[in-house]
């Protein structure tokens, strides 16, 4: 690994696997930056043009959006975190998604001449995933996500702002089973490529919270 360099840290796993829990454990610790593919896609939402609604659509029936969409919010958030002065590294949460970003995450790295790179892989069983996604919460005045882990699952509030939780729209069970068909036909190819090219590190997602992070933040401090 190239010294003095960023760390790049590629977060994969089930959705409910907790990889933007683990994503802000690792930022408080290490001062990383975070590009995540589901932030960049709900501020995007927001602007409420042709792709605003139509990304809102996509969303609300737990279809992907499009690679070619995505890749252009990757290239401009990596432009923006790349002119940020002393740079520690980088969280990448929710991509890619399929064998063609992998490579194209790959080629978007080398142009920003980002070397240390490791992903990983926070491991939990469809099962796991469907009964965290059917059960997980969102707090409707400020956006946080609750995990059905652990005390979380007693929280009748927001425990940061006091706020309603209710259940997000793409967390319906139609939109969970295709966003699960989606890992094991797309994702877990992308998986075996960083495999094949040395950089995976493989983490129970199944142990707490507390756990698991331990066990990543061993991980990316050998990277």
């Amino acid at each position: 690994m190239a010294k003095n360099k960023p760390k790049i840290i590629i977060l994969l796993g089930r959705s409910g696997s907790g990889k933007g829990t683990q994503a802000k454990l690792l930022i408080d610790d290490f001062g990383f930056d975070y590009l995540g593919t589901g932030d960049l896609l709900r501020e995007r939402v927001k602007e409420n043009d042709f792709s605003g609604k139509k990304l809102k659509q996509e969303m609300d029936k737990g279809e992907r959006v499009s690679t070619y969409y995505v890749f252009q919010l990757w290239g401009k958030a990596a432009e923006k975190i790349k002119e940020k002065p002393n740079l520690k590294g980088i969280i990448i949460d929710g991509s890619p998604r399929s064998l063609l970003e992998a490579e194209l995450m790959d080629g978007l790295l080398d142009w920003y001449e980002w070397e240390n790179i490791k992903v990983i892989l926070i491991d939990i069983s469809p099962q796991e995933a469907f009964d965290r996604l059917t059960k997980r919460r969102m707090c409707k005045m400020c956006g946080r996500l609750i995990p059905w882990v652990g005390t979380f699952k007693d929280l009748k509030v927001c425990d940061q702002c006091g706020g309603e939780l209710i259940e997000r729209a793409d967390d319906a069970p139609a939109a969970i089973r295709r966003r699960m068909d989606y890992f094991k036909k797309d994702v877990e190819p992308a998986i075996e490529y960083y495999q094949k090219r040395k950089r995976l590190i493989e983490i129970d997602g199944e142990q707490s919270i507390e756990d698991v992070y331990r066990n990543v933040k061993k991980a990316v401090s050998k990277v």
